[in-house]
């Protein structure tokens, strides 16, 4: 049986390192404060937001949630981004996606203060992501991937390494991150021909297709290391991943669980990429970009 690598251990271990960074910013009169940007109350969206509240609580950044309708017009919306962009007290912006089909996420994320951006929705960010500028601002749930994998000591130089999802929020930048680690990776989506036998050859997997239960045990290779960043429910109502837990564990060395595993993560790294933000924004120099800096093997 595979070992189960849990969040939570990490999570704590940054909000420790943050606790001490946002008290060292209070001493100077400075207090990081993020905006989150909602349409609607999707039940996804009020859970994760509820994380959000809760660790931001623990580690002492301010938050004002904003809340528009779910008819909320484009202008509206886009008016409201350009009221977050100039309010000086705000450092971060967080904008739930996937918005509603009737708002254009292309033109929206043009809008949005890259500076302010920190969860990578600005092309600007998008593309320091891809030549690895560590000013810029990852997606938070792959920067939550590089978070477990570096706590558990797994080493990422030369190991092949397939990603079966390819979004633009999550499988993509999560296959840059790994790609800027020296791994060899390979990223599957609904058009590739054989993503079980791909993933069975791998040394790791990281799953992100939101389809549940997906990869079964005979997809993965004896001893891979297995990521589940799905969240899903089954047949009978209970979260689940993409990853088939109760079988895939058998055969992988470490293996996340949902829940309990990446999603524990991710508002942690939420809350960094603010405390960042508001550190550049004061000038105030950054010591630690990890996960971003080259790991070695």
């Amino acid at each position: 049986m595979g070992n189960v690598i849990k969040g939570k251990p990490v999570a704590d271990k940054i909000s420790e390192e943050l606790i001490r960074e946002v008290k060292g910013l209070k001493e100077k009169d400075i207090t990081p404060r993020l905006a989150v940007l909602r349409v609607g109350a999707r039940p996804d969206d009020l859970a994760y937001e509820r994380g959000i509240l809760k660790r931001c609580e623990k580690i002492g950044i301010e938050v004002e949630v904003k809340e528009l309708a779910e008819d909320t017009t484009q202008d509206d919306f886009i008016n409201k981004i350009k009221e977050l962009n100039g309010d000086a007290r705000v450092n971060g912006i967080l904008i739930f996606r996937p918005l509603p089909n009737h708002l254009d996420e292309n033109a929206i994320k043009y809008v949005i203060n890259p500076k302010k951006d920190v969860d990578c929705f600005s092309p600007i960010n998008q593309g320091k992501l891809y030549e690895g500028d560590q000013t810029g601002f990852s997606p938070c749930t792959p920067v939550a991937v590089m978070e477990i994998l570096k706590h558990y000591d797994v080493k990422l130089q030369g190991k092949d390494c397939v990603v079966i999802g390819a979004s633009n929020v999550v499988g993509k930048p999560v296959s840059v991150l790994l790609l800027n680690q020296d791994a060899t990776v390979t990223t599957c989506h609904i058009f590739t021909k054989d993503a079980a036998k791909l993933a069975k050859e791998a040394d790791i997997v990281v799953v992100a297709c939101g389809v549940p239960k997906l990869v079964k045990e005979s997809w993965v290779g004896k001893g891979a290391v297995v990521i589940d960043i799905g969240i899903n429910l089954d047949e009978n109502g209970k979260l689940c991943g993409d990853v088939d837990f109760d079988t895939v564990k058998e055969r992988a060395s470490m293996i996340t669980p949902v829940p309990g595993g990446v999603g524990s993560v991710t508002t942690s790294i939420l809350v960094k990429h603010v405390v960042k933000a508001c550190k550049m924004q004061n000038s105030i120099d950054i010591v630690d970009t990890a996960p971003l800096d080259k790991v070695t093997a």
